[in-house]
């Protein structure tokens, strides 16, 4: 079974994808002229700004919501994983990706304002699935990125995010002697699997109000202190930046000497693990969107667009200037002998680890420079980032259920199979092994990224003429509102309902 989902993941996530995304976010720069860079004050302006109404969240909630889902494992044990396959250059292929996504991220979200609609409860709902069948017409694409995104985000995603935070909790209390206590490292994971299962399901029972009202306070606190301690460390090794700069440039276009041979793995897992931090194109960023209050679309664009750039070049690179700065880091190179691929290593910071521990490097990371309690600082943190990323996996995979339920409200017991789904996978994630868990979360990602990047390049022209009509209000001097009809948009019923 392990060796069916190795190779189902290589064809998913074969040169075809990265080139994809790294492709169609050049393509969205130049069409959008740049507005991840244009509009850089309007994002932070639009950020903090809204308001929140019975049937939608204010953008900073909304941001807060997509925010929990894009600043998971992948901003502290993927980066790490990242550095370990394709060295510190993998480091400068993730900001490529980062500044390019966020005008993917434009794109996509702009497109969930622009046709989302009020659920049976009155709430508002949107994302892929609902702008591929009302600007595309294909029922058949939506219902398919639809069950796509319940599967990964119900099943495949949560584990990967559970056993993180079982493998980083492990790590911290096996050394306090809590294994021996209860039985073993196993079971000491599965109580830990039980436990963060026991809190999420109190607060998914709660609804999508729950889950923003509790994300606008979790998230930026956590993404500061975790900010905060990567600059701590930066300034205690401050010597060593230089040459952690000259690394990532150097390894990134084949320069240095010891990672010049694994250019190729640089480019792919930075972009890999650059898609699966920030989730720019992926598909989850715009379910969140397009439950913001606004009064015209593009002002979600900015505010996911600036999501993209706080979660890849804040959060990720203060991952990644900890491992460098610090030297506790694995690199390693696939030598492929009688068949057989085997890792040999290059750089041994932390000798013993593997590249799917990637948590327990950015731990060796902290303690090395603050000995004593970084490994439990970086223990609380990944229990954070992850597990407010499973809380929002769970609004994704609620929004899809309700998109495939149509005009009537979802049934109770789907609904129900959804929470208990999710709040089991959280326990055998918790439990299972860390290769076979990121193995499954590389497919989930990978398919909602093939099917939505394909997509969004063909649907977006109402993204770009949402942003023209939004700049043109602009410079008028007023606030902008949205008039699809106007702009010769269909099927924005939502909207003109408004206009």
């Amino acid at each position: 079974m392990e060796a069916l989902f190795n190779w189902l993941n290589g064809i998913i996530w074969s040169n075809a994808l990265i080139a994809l995304c790294l492709g169609a976010g050049l393509w969205f720069t130049l069409r959008t002229r740049v507005m991840q860079v244009r509009g850089f004050a309007e994002m932070c302006r639009l950020t903090v700004t809204g308001q929140k109404s019975d049937a939608g969240v204010s953008s900073f909630q909304a941001l807060a919501i997509s925010m929990a889902g894009r600043m998971g494992i992948g901003n502290i044990a993927g980066v790490a994983t990242a550095i370990a396959y394709g060295g510190p250059g993998a480091v400068f292929w993730m900001w490529v990706m980062g500044f390019l996504g966020a005008s993917t991220s434009y794109i996509e979200c702009t497109l969930a304002q622009i046709y989302k609609e009020k659920d049976a409860e009155g709430r508002y709902r949107g994302g892929p699935a609902y702008y591929i069948e009302k600007a595309m017409g294909l029922k058949w694409y939506a219902v398919t990125f639809a069950v796509a995104t319940v599967i990964a985000t119900g099943l495949l995603l949560p584990g990967v995010q559970a056993n993180a935070i079982a493998d980083s909790a492990s790590n911290v209390l096996c050394g306090a002697g809590a294994c021996e206590a209860v039985g073993g490292a196993g079971a000491l994971k599965l109580w830990i699997g039980l436990g963060v299962a026991a809190v999420l399901a109190l607060i998914i029972f709660g609804g999508i109000k729950r889950i923003a009202t509790f994300a606008e306070i979790v998230v930026p606190f956590m993404a500061l202190a975790f900010i905060l301690m990567a600059v701590t460390v930066m300034i205690v090794n401050a010597g060593k930046v230089p040459a952690m700069f000259a690394d990532i440039f150097s390894s990134a276009f084949g320069a240095h000497a010891a990672f010049g041979a694994i250019i190729g793995q640089a480019i792919a897992w930075g972009v890999k693990r650059g898609i699966y931090a920030n989730e720019a194109g992926q598909g989850t960023g715009p379910h969140a969107a397009a439950a913001a209050e606004v009064s015209h679309p593009a002002k979600q664009g900015y505010v996911q667009a600036f999501a993209i750039y706080f979660d890849t070049m804040l959060v990720c690179t203060s991952t990644a200037f900890l491992l460098l700065s610090t030297g506790m880091y694995n690199t390693f190179r696939t030598v492929t002998e009688n068949g057989k691929d085997t890792l040999v290593a290059i750089v041994s910071g932390v000798p013993g680890l593997q590249p799917s521990e990637g948590a327990q490097f950015t731990q060796a990371a902290v303690e090395s420079v603050l000995p004593g309690w970084g490994a439990g600082f970086v223990a609380l943190a990944l229990f954070f980032f992850a597990f407010t990323t499973i809380m929002a996996y769970y609004y994704m995979a609620e929004t899809n259920l309700t998109y495939l339920a149509g005009v009537k409200k979802t049934h109770p017991l789907a609904t129900l199979l959804l929470r208990l789904g999710i709040v089991g996978m959280v326990v055998f994630g918790a439990y299972h092994n860390a290769a076979m868990a990121w193995t499954l979360g590389d497919i989930g990602v990978g398919l909602m990224a093939w099917l939505n990047v394909v997509a969004i390049l063909i649907l977006q022209k109402p993204a770009l003429i949402a942003l023209r009509d939004y700049e043109r209000q602009k410079k008028l001097g007023v606030d902008p509102v949205f008039d699809p009809e106007a702009l010769g948009i269909r099927n924005a019923h939502f909207w003109k309902k408004q206009a």
